[in-house]
C-alpha cells in the first residue's frame, strides 16, 4: 500500500479564507515553496475570501509567476467569494477554476492612507462628489485615486493578458467594481472552467497542458493523491496576532500588566506578561496598514487612564483618555478591506470597561486617603495610655504603655505613676503627653 500511494500523482490543497493578510500570505508562499520540492502534480489554492492588503496580494501573485508547479485558484465550495484581492489572484493563477453558487469581482482599490499610502484591493471607494467639490485638496485627491485605479488596472490587464482571459472585463472589475457568478465568468472568459467541488475538478484537469515558469506541463490529476495543507501552529498564531482587534487587545493587557508592576513592584509576573503582550500587539501592528496619528492617541489615552489612578486630577485625565483611546482606535486601522478593521463596539467595550477599571481604583484610592490613619506614628495620635513612671514635668521622661507597647513620654506637668495620659505629639522616638480628662 506504501509503494503504490508514493506511486500516485500528488496534488496538494492551500486554503485560503478570510481577509488576506501577512499571516495567510506568508502561509501561502511557504507552502507554495514546500509543494515545489515535493514535485507535486498540482497546487490548488481552494479560496473564500472578501479580499486584502495589496502587498500580500503581491506577495501571494509573486510566488504564483515564479512557481514551476501549476496553481490552480478555485473559488469553493459553493457560497463562496473571490472579491478584490482574490481576483488579482484568480487571474494569475495558471488555472482558473469557480464552483456553482460563487462570484468574484470588485476589485476597486481602497485608499488606506494618506499622503500617498499604498492601495489595498477592496470594496469601490464611496466618493461623494459635492465633498470632495468642497474640499481644498479634492484635485489632489482624485488625482491620486485615478493613479491608484489606473496602477491597479494596469495590474490586472497584464495578468490577463499572460494567462489569456479577458481583459476587457479585468478592466470593468477595477474601474466599476462589477462582479460575477461561475457561469457568467465561464461564458466571458475570465475563468476556464467550473466545478462542483475538487474530484470534478482534478476529473476536469487530468490531461490538461499548463504553461508555467519551468515550462509546459502535462496534469495527470485524475485519481491522484489529494493532500490539505493545514496552517501550523505558527501560522495560526500570526493569523491570530495580527488580527488588527487581537492586536488592539493585547497592547490594553500590556498597559494593563505595566500598571500592576509599577504600582506593585516586586510582583515580576504582571510586568513580564505585560511586556510581552505590548511587544506582540506592536509586531502585529507593524505588518499591517496602521494609521500612526491613531496610534499615538490610542498609546496617549492609555497613558492618561493610567494616570488618573496615580494623579488627584479628580477624572480630567480619566475623560481625556477616554476620548482619546476611543479616537484613536476608530483611527489605527487604515483600510476599508472587510476583515481588517476594528469593530466600533469592540472599541465602546474596551473604552467601557478602561474606564471603569480606572475610576475604581481611582475611587478606592480616594476613600483609602479619607479613613482614619491605622498603623504608624500618625495613628498614635489622641491615643490613651498608662504610665508606668512618675513624670517631674519638664523635661524628665518615663516610660507609658500606649496601645499594648511601652513607649518613653514627657509632660510638661508632673503626672503620676497609673495615671491615664492621652497622647498630643512626639518628638523622635518620645511621646508627649497630657491627662486624659475623660478618665
Amino acid at each position: 500500500m506504501v509503494g503504490t500511494n508514493a506511486a500516485l500523482p500528488r496534488v496538494e490543497v492551500i486554503p485560503l479564507t478570510g481577509a488576506i493578510g501577512p499571516a495567510r500570505a506568508d502561509f501561502f508562499s511557504r507552502s507554495l515553496a514546500q509543494a515545489q520540492k515535493d514535485q507535486v502534480q498540482l497546487v490548488v489554492l481552494e479560496m473564500d475570501t472578501p479580499g486584502g492588503l495589496d502587498v500580500s496580494m503581491r506577495q501571494i501573485i509573486q510566488a504564483i509567476l515564479a512557481s514551476p508547479v501549476p496553481v490552480a485558484s478555485f473559488i469553493a465550495p459553493s457560497g463562496a467569494r473571490a472579491a478584490s484581492a482574490g481576483t488579482y489572484i484568480l487571474y494569475a493563477s495558471h488555472i482558473a477554476a469557480m464552483a456553482p453558487g460563487t462570484n468574484l469581482g470588485a476589485a476597486t482599490p481602497v485608499q488606506i492612507g494618506m499622503g500617498g499610502a499604498e492601495p489595498s484591493p477592496g470594496k469601490a471607494p464611496n466618493e461623494d462628489k459635492s465633498t470632495k467639490a468642497a474640499s481644498g485638496g479634492a484635485e489632489s485627491q482624485s488625482t491620486m485615486e485615478r493613479k491608484q485605479v489606473n496602477d491597479a488596472a494596469a495590474y490586472i490587464r497584464g495578468l490577463a493578458q499572460l494567462r489569456g482571459r479577458n481583459e476587457q472585463w479585468a478592466e470593468h472589475a477595477v474601474r466599476e467594481a462589477v462582479s460575477l457568478s461561475a457561469n457568467e465568468a465561464l461564458a466571458q472568459r475570465v475563468i476556464d472552467l467550473t466545478a462542483r467541488d475538487l474530484p470534478d475538478l482534478l476529473q476536469k484537469l487530468d490531461g490538461r497542458k499548463v504553461s508555467t515558469a519551468a515550462g509546459e506541463r502535462v496534469l495527470h490529476t485524475a485519481g491522484a493523491m489529494v493532500v490539505t495543507i493545514e496552517p501550523s501552529w505558527r501560522d495560526r498564531f500570526l493569523a491570530a496576532v495580527t488580527d488588527p482587534s487581537v492586536a488592539l487587545i493585547l497592547m490594553m493587557i500590556g498597559m494593563y500588566g505595566l500598571f500592576f508592576e509599577f504600582s506593585s513592584p516586586g510582583y515580576v509576573l504582571p510586568g513580564l506578561a505585560g511586556a510581552i503582550c505590548l511587544l506582540v500587539g506592536l509586531y502585529a501592528l507593524q505588518m499591517l496598514p496602521i494609521n500612526y496619528t491613531g496610534l499615538a492617541l490610542v498609546l496617549l489615552g492609555l497613558g492618561c487612564l493610567l494616570a488618573e489612578a496615580f494623579l488627584p486630577t479628580f477624572g480630567t485625565l480619566g475623560v481625556g483618555g477616554i476620548v482619546a483611546f476611543s479616537i484613536g482606535a476608530l483611527m489605527l486601522i487604515n483600510t476599508d478591506v472587510p476583515g481588517l478593521g476594528i469593530p466600533p463596539g469592540l472599541i465602546v467595550a474596551l473604552a467601557a470597561v478602561t474606564g471603569l477599571f480606572v475610576f475604581g481604583v481611582s475611587g478606592m484610592v480616594l476613600k483609602s486617603r479619607r479613613r482614619p490613619v491605622v498603623s504608624g506614628g500618625e495613628q498614635l495620635a489622641h491615643q490613651g495610655g498608662e504610665l508606668l513612671d512618675d513624670l517631674s514635668g519638664g523635661a524628665a521622661e518615663g516610660w507609658a504603655l500606649v496601645q499594648g507597647e511601652r513607649w518613653r513620654v514627657r509632660s510638661a506637668m508632673p503626672l503620676l505613676r497609673g495615671s491615664r495620659v492621652r497622647v498630643v505629639g512626639r518628638d523622635g522616638l518620645v511621646l508627649i503627653v497630657v491627662p486624659d480628662d475623660k478618665n
